[in-house]
């Protein structure tokens, strides 16, 4: 680190610990303590367990350590922090699913041979474990402002190429050494992270565009010593590494560098519209200089998020001895700047290099499992536009007989959309434009005499159907609409316990868009109701109702949701009417129509489980 500014906020404020920060420092004494160094060292000259991160987890981390230069300054050289930190990452590394670490450079304070022989020592542990990791030179690291050109140094003695040569992660390095690059696979996909000198070459610059082309379809983390200065502020360097690398190279969405403080954040948009997290982190103005602080990378690819914080090992490793004042303030950050999330639609943001490929419609053979009563599905040639008006039948595509005809109400109209479900079988869906008052729109129902209508499904049952909701979705005139329903009422069935005049089975949207499920089953006179929790708008949603002859459970996109009923619901209750799609009655008559659109739907006559579920 050669250059600073000041910060003019109270670090105490920045960094107190509270009382967050000490019940994780205490939960995690045993953790950090559990491993002394003299067992370390034991470790050391017996084989260890290999590092073995779970590559097709959505949840994995990665570790970023900054500058640890005033651990290593010339006869002043205390590895222990380091060290801390890096069996820190061994003892957590299966829980947090800790896929790499990236030092960001100035491992030294004079880069000396001394120096960098003790640090070297240090990430021995990680070597002894096979964790992939990188280095790179920071100007404290080469002593001289000359680019990755500059020759021999103590710096590539110690962490040269040859030092990772056989690891699993790494990828290769350019000629001269101080730049290399390293894969790992996370969330079931490689990813790159480029570690890069202080300053590159023209030479430099040339092999990192040929690396990121070698690899076209991965998401590039790329690190360095320099490049952000402050919040939304690049150096002038930074500012060149922007135009001559990232700009262009959309796969890079992500920057680390260290070199100033305090942490700060940039984000810019690149030349293909795409925004581009830049982060500076770095402490050695700290407490002890820093301390070998990392910085943790949550990332989940199912909440399209990174979560980050920041934490001490080596302070929460010592807590039980008692910490000093200034190591309280130090245990974890919790800052605005050290604690934050990143919110990214991963899928979206590297579609532009590695777009997901849509899953293709299936044919209905392969969704006619045995039991299937019926399957209805709205991907027929006969509809070739968005908005062709449905007429005429629709056919259950099970062989059972069940097949659909059209009723309108008010002049109302059913029509055909491409829109589906991305897990969906079928690629198309009706569009209903239903709502009340005055009642308007059309649903499907199921022909008189045929055998859904008498069918009870003692021995269980899975109902299953995939919905969206548009945005001018409305409560207060589309509330209830039923996605698929029996008719006849409760009254008519001589089941008269809550209200006589709701319909014997409706799967509905509430005013607040929560799927019920509300029957009466064989062996209850009232009404049995399972609720899901709200689902939004403009959104695919898949439901199934699953009875295994005893009791039933709703799930929305797989998951069961909270509110199942504990009491036995034995079959459905019939009294020999028709089904609707689309469409909910109350005291018989027609009462509301659904406003959305209705992918594929299918019964069958046993409990499914979720492996079979048509989404999967």
């Amino acid at each position: 680190m050669c250059n600073s500014h000041e910060n003019d906020q109270d670090e105490a404020e920045q960094a107190g610990a509270g009382r967050r920060s000490f019940l994780r420092a205490t939960a995690l004494i045993g953790a950090a303590t559990a491993v002394s160094l003299p067992q370390v060292a034991k470790a050391a000259s017996a084989p260890a367990e290999q590092w073995r991160p779970d590559p097709d987890s959505h949840r994995f981390t990665l570790v970023v350590m900054p500058d640890t230069q005033y651990l290593f300054d010339g006869p002043s050289i205390d590895k222990e922090p380091v060290e801390a930190s890096l069996r820190y990452i061994l003892e957590h590394g299966q829980d947090d699913n800790i896929v790499f670490l990236s030092h960001l450079g100035d491992l030294t304070q004079n880069g000396s041979k001394a120096e960098f022989t003790a640090i070297g020592e240090a990430f021995g542990l990680l070597d002894r474990q096979g964790v992939g990791y990188s280095v790179l030179a920071g100007n404290h690291d080469v002593r001289s402002s000359t680019d990755d050109q500059r020759g021999p140094t103590s710096y590539l003695d110690a962490f040269g190429p040859e030092r990772f040569a056989g690891k699993p992660t790494f990828g290769g390095a350019s000629p001269d050494g101080y730049n290399t690059f390293h894969l790992f696979k996370a969330a079931g996909r490689q990813w790159l992270v480029l570690a890069l000198d202080w300053r590159l070459s023209d030479k430099g610059y040339a092999w990192a565009k040929d690396i990121i082309a070698q690899h076209p379809k991965a998401p590039v983390i790329l690190t360095t010593h320099e490049l952000v200065y402050e919040d939304d502020t690049l150096s002038s360097h930074g500012q060149q590494l922007w135009e001559q690398l990232i700009d262009d190279h959309d796969q890079i969405f992500l920057t680390l560098n260290g070199h100033y403080w305090p942490a700060g954040r940039a984000t810019r948009e690149n030349a293909a519209a795409n925004e581009v997290h830049l982060h500076l982190t770095n402490y050695q103005n700290r407490y002890f200089g820093g301390a070998a602080m990392i910085r943790l990378y949550h990332f989940d690819l199912d909440r399209n998020v990174i979560d980050v914080e920041t934490v001490s090992p080596w302070i929460l490793g010592r807590a039980a001895e008692g910490i000093n004042e200034l190591e309280r303030q130090e245990i974890e950050l919790s800052g605005d700047a050290d604690r934050f999330s990143v919110p990214i639609d991963f899928e979206e943001r590297f579609s532009g290099f590695a777009p997901v490929p849509p899953r293709p419609s299936r044919p209905a053979s392969q969704v006619l499992i045995p039991g299937t009563v019926a399957y209805w599905r709205f991907d027929g040639t006969e509809n070739k536009a968005d908005g062709d008006a449905v007429t005429g039948t629709v056919r259950d595509l099970s062989g059972r007989g069940n097949h659909l005809t059209l009723v309108t109400v008010g002049g109302g109209k059913l029509t055909w959309s491409a829109d589906h479900h991305p897990d969906q079988p079928g690629h198309g869906s009706l569009e209903f434009h239903g709502g009340k008052p005055p009642l308007k729109g059309a649903y499907l129902r199921t022909f008189d005499g045929v055998p859904l209508n008498s069918a009870t499904f003692k021995a269980g049952y899975t109902i299953e159907a995939f919905y969206r909701l548009p945005d001018d979705w409305d409560p207060s005139h589309h509330a209830w609409a039923g996605l698929l329903s029996r008719t006849g009422t409760g009254g008519a069935a001589g089941k008269t316990a809550d209200d006589p005049d709701e319909p014997l089975a409706t799967l509905s949207l509430s005013n607040d868009r929560e799927p019920q499920w509300a029957v009466r089953p064989l062996n209850q006179e009232g009404i049995a109701t399972n609720w899901g929790q709200e689902t939004p708008l403009e959104t695919w949603w898949h439901l199934a109702v699953v009875n295994d002859g005893t009791h039933t459970t709703l799930y929305v996109q797989g998951c069961p949701v909270v509110r199942n009923p504990k009491a036995p619901a034995v079959g459905l209750t019939s009294v020999g009417l028709p089904w609707l799609l689309g469409g909910y009655e109350y005291a018989g008559k027609i009462d509301q129509i659904l406003h959305g659109r209705l992918g594929d739907v299918r019964i069958v006559e046993r409990a499914l489980p979720v492996s079979a579920f048509m989404n999967r």
